[in-house]
This record gives structure tokens, sequence and C-alpha cells, in this order.
């Protein structure tokens, strides 16, 4: 059984430190929600750490500036993991081969930024889909068209037995009031068609390795148990943190506001036929982070 809470502040005295998801979580994908932000700085004021633990494909510094042009003051945390800088990680490994074709709009070319914190990393070049070795998603070309528009490139993919990285594992975001499609839409199309999909976002084990990274640049070593993940994914940022070891709390006022009945708190039994139906028991749930 969940526990509705009422504060962040009602539990934050047991964790050191916070993972906390972005988006419908600290902004709306337009502008910062002034109420979880002054949680978080708060929050920082007792000497918790917080790390922006975010399915974004982006890589750390354009992160950055997306929170600024927000509203997002960077007193509000401490570091950032991004799904995207572990996707990158692994591009730059060379899982999906050093020929890929970018299946995303031009605006996340600087997935393709040269990283530094590796050694060796192989070379990568941008090839059209006839010449690629692996495909590297960073969402649909169009957020908000028709999935079915997606499928024919999928199947020149899969002829050709190409994995694609997915660099955002997240389905669906609300931008505002408009509801986009992501990374983690076609690559679960593209596993449902028999391709591989190669994740390293949230629920995925990579990323909470990156984020543990980042609390230990800080000087921090802090056990599992006293962390505690944020977020309104119940698919990514709660089974994330329950395969991790890690309690979670649950926004029940982002992506699942509808099915929770969530205004400014979640009703209790929709939140119970929620929870129910997604086999899913966070430790705590809130309407909204503040």
């Amino acid at each position: 059984m969940t526990r509705i809470i009422t504060a962040l502040s009602e539990v934050s005295a047991d964790y050191d430190a916070l993972f906390v998801d972005l988006w419908g979580c600290v902004h709306n994908g337009v502008a910062a929600m002034p109420a979880a932000v002054k949680a978080l700085q708060d929050y920082r004021k007792t000497g918790g750490k917080v790390v922006l633990v975010t399915n974004s494909p982006r890589p750390r510094a354009g992160v950055v500036k997306q929170l600024a042009h927000f509203g997002v003051p960077t007193d509000a945390y401490d570091a950032i993991a991004t799904s995207g800088d572990s996707a990158r990680s692994a591009m730059y490994r060379g899982v999906v081969g050093t020929q890929v074709w970018h299946y995303g709009p031009a605006t996340d070319s600087r997935f393709f930024d040269p990283l530094d914190i590796l050694e060796n990393p192989v070379e990568i070049t941008r090839v059209p889909l006839a010449e690629a070795t692996g495909i590297v998603c960073t969402g649909p070309f169009d957020a908000e068209a028709d999935p079915e528009t997606w499928r024919p490139d999928l199947e020149i993919a899969l002829e050709s037995n190409l994995k694609l990285l997915c660099a955002n594992p997240d389905i669906i975001v609300d931008r505002g009031e408009v509801r986009e499609w992501c990374a983690g839409a076609v690559a679960k199309m593209y596993t449902e068609m028999g391709g591989t999909s190669l994740y390293f976002g949230k629920p995925h084990a990579p990323i909470y390795d990156l984020a543990r990274r980042r609390l230990h640049k800080l000087g921090n070593d802090i056990p599992d148990p006293r962390i505690l993940a944020i977020g309104d994914g119940i698919a990514t940022d709660v089974k994330g943190a329950i395969d991790e070891g890690i309690d979670s709390l649950f926004i029940s006022g982002g992506l699942a506001a509808a099915e929770t009945k969530t205004v400014t708190q979640p009703d209790a039994e929709a939140l119970t036929v929620y929870l129910t139906a997604e086999n899913s028991t966070p430790p705590f749930t809130i309407g909204h982070l503040r």
C-alpha cells in the first residue's frame, strides 16, 4: 500500500539524496513548476543532494541550457544524469556499429558530439539508412504524427537486422497540454516487429549507475537505502527504482493524472485501482512535487 503524502518534507529526512525526474515533475516541457523547484531548494538547504535523472536524449550540457530556459535555477540541483549521456557512451563503445542512421529530429544533432569520457572511443559516422550498421533513435521525426508513419523505415531496418539504440525509453510526454511521442515508442514498435532495441535510460540499470557516479563525484558515497527516486512514470521512474532497490515517490499528477483523478492530490480509490492495474507499489505518492 502506497502512502499518500502532502509534501516532500514529510519523508525527505530519511534520505541523503534524491534521484529526480524532470518532465512532469520539475517542469512541464514549457516552464518550471515553482512548488517543485522550492521543494528541491529546501531539501538541498538541509544538506541533501539532488541528482536530476532524466530520460532526455540530450547530453547533460543541453539539459542545463534547457532548464535555464524553463526557469529552473541551478540551486535546485547538484548534478544531472541523462539517458542521452548513458546512450552516447554505449554508442561510442560501438554497440550499434560505426555507421549509424539517426532516427530523430535535427535538433538532436548534439547527441553525436564527441565524447571525452571514454578511452579509445570508436569513430561514429552518420549515414543513410541503406548504408547503416545500426540505428540511433532520439525520437520520432514528428512527435505528434501517427505512429504508423514510422513503420516503413523500421521495416527496412528489420530486413537488414539492424539494432536500434534508444536514447530515451519514455513512450510519451506532455508538453504543456500537448501529448507527444518519444523514442521509447519507436523502439517499442521496432521490438514488437521483431527487431532488437537497446535501452540505457530509466527503468534500465545504466542510467542509475551513471547517477551514482554523479553522486560519487560530489564526494558522496550514499547507499541505495538512503536514496529516494521521484518521478511520474510508473513504468520508468517507479519500476527502475524498484529494480534498483531504491525507494520511490510517485508523482500522480503527471502522466497518470487522469487515471488517478489528480488535481491537487490523487483520489485514493482511483490511485489504488491504477497501481493495482500496473502491479506497482511505490512507497509514497503525492499529487505534485512540493
